[in-house]
């Protein structure tokens, strides 16, 4: 059990309060834009894969900045990453609210991407660094509330804000992400990793092979496709041969590390469904407007702010793996029944919708207390900074694929016979995500089928 004093408990407990309220502005920040993408795309004349590049160029640069903040978690001040970090969050802020170009509104979503891929990354170290193991869940727990708030409230923020003025104004929020500075700079402690050097030709390897990776998903490149895994090459013999490299490779030699990130990936992407495809569902089947949207979803998001905190006592309490059987349990009932319902009335989506976020929001917890329990604690701001960056490439590549896949417009194929035949083609993807959860799940509990239980359950077995 790890000894940490009751004055440094008292500290984390504020410092945690703190990181809530960023990441409740973090996740408002995208959330926001997913309401909001289908009047961007009118104003622009875009198609739904165009569009869709507001959320995956973000998602793209904050997979990168997040395992690169972990990276130098590891060897410079939190307090200092976060402060450079958050200033460039509010930067491309600035740049987004003057925007008259697209290509204007996609820079400064890639400013803030830049800095605020410091807040995830602080989100995935500071309850392991700071907390317990038997509190670590809790603490994962609060961070799922902020999460869950930032979700509940975008939506109804995005809806006003575009209906009363401009969505453009919806940068300007995002700047209150600044006012928090002294609280980090205050209750951040000045610990730093060992004095080593930052293999840079390794990190720009691993940015080059993401972007390009991600790149060919959009794009449907075989040419960016082959590029990107020429470098994921590069990028592993560059590890093993740099004497301080980017990534120690003894990392991935962790079988449950390892496959813990290949499972929190691909649930990930399959979770990430919900934001983006619901409200393109909502506005272009249900033809409902921005506000109408954000309060179809906000019941889902406030009901995940409400129970998130459990979720965290639950893993703490019974373990990762109770935590993620009910978490897919309640995934797969909303992806199956939403797979039924699209086309009908909102009010029945809206509550369906419930099932699947909350289950989201457990998933999130699980996910992050299991994988951190892998980690050494030498390991973990790299290991955290992954696992935040492969949550993002998930995030990225499922946007992607389901914004290409909408590109169709319609489905004559009809895998449930339910819904009406204008909603076939969102009908379809969620069956596909239903089998999707099925098959991650079981490859879950054959590799944690024990060790999601905490130490004082498995003792007594």
């Amino acid at each position: 059990m790890e000894e940490i004093s009751p004055a440094r408990l008292k500290q984390a407990d504020k410092l945690l309060r703190v990181l809530v309220f960023t990441l409740i502005i973090s996740v408002m920040n995208a959330s926001m834009f997913n309401v909001a993408l289908p009047v961007i795309g009118r104003e622009f004349d875009l198609t739904p894969s165009q569009a869709s590049w507001m959320l995956t160029g973000y998602m793209i640069v904050y997979a990168i900045g997040s395992v690169t903040f972990g990276k130098l978690a590891d060897k410079y001040r939190l307090k200092d990453l976060l402060t450079y970090g958050i200033c460039a969050f509010a930067f491309g802020s600035v740049i987004g609210l003057a925007a008259t170009d697209y290509w204007m509104v996609i820079a400064g979503r890639l400013f803030q991407a830049a800095g605020g891929s410091v807040i995830p990354a602080a989100a995935m170290i500071v309850p392991v660094r700071y907390f317990p193991q038997e509190r670590r869940g809790r603490a994962l727990g609060m961070t799922a509330v902020g999460l869950a708030l930032g979700a509940a409230l975008g939506p109804i923020v995005s809806g006003i804000v575009s209906g009363l003025v401009n969505w453009r104004y919806l940068f300007a929020l995002s700047v209150l992400a600044i006012f928090v500075l002294p609280y980090y700079r205050k209750y951040l402690d000045d610990e730093r990793g060992a004095a080593r050097r930052i293999d840079l030709i390794g990190g720009v390897a691993l940015a080059a092979t993401v972007a390009t990776l991600l790149l060919a998903i959009t794009t449907g490149s075989l040419l960016l496709c082959g590029l990107g895994l020429v470098l994921f090459v590069l990028f592993i013999v560059r590890i093993r041969s740099a004497e301080e490299p980017f990534v120690q490779p003894a990392i991935f030699r962790n079988r449950s590390f390892t496959l813990g990130l290949v499972i929190a990936f691909l649930m990930t992407g399959l979770n990430f469904a919900i934001p983006f495809l619901a409200p393109q569902l909502l506005a272009n089947v249900n033809h409902l407007s921005p506000l109408a949207v954000g309060f179809v979803m906000f019941p889902a998001a406030i009901c995940t702010a409400l129970l998130g905190r459990q979720g965290g006592k639950l893993a703490d309490l019974k373990g990762n793996r109770y935590l993620y059987t009910i978490a897919a349990s309640l995934i797969l009932f909303s992806f199956l029944t939403l797979s039924s319902v699209v086309g009908y009335s909102p009010l029945i989506v809206a509550f369906f919708l419930i099932f699947g976020n909350v289950g989201q929001s457990f998933m999130q917890i699980a996910m992050s207390n299991t994988i951190s329990r892998t980690l050494t604690p030498e390991q973990t701001g790299v290991g955290m900074g992954l696992f935040a960056m492969l949550n993002f490439i998930a995030a990225a590549s499922a946007t992607a694929l389901i914004g290409k896949t909408l590109d169709s417009g319609t489905s004559a194929l009809r895998l449930n016979p339910l819904p009406p035949v204008e909603a076939a083609l969102y009908s379809n993807i969620f069956v596909f995500l239903s089998v999707m959860v099925i098959v991650v799940t079981a490859v879950y509990f054959v590799q944690f089928g024990q060790a999601g239980a905490p130490a004082a359950l498995r003792a007594r077995r």
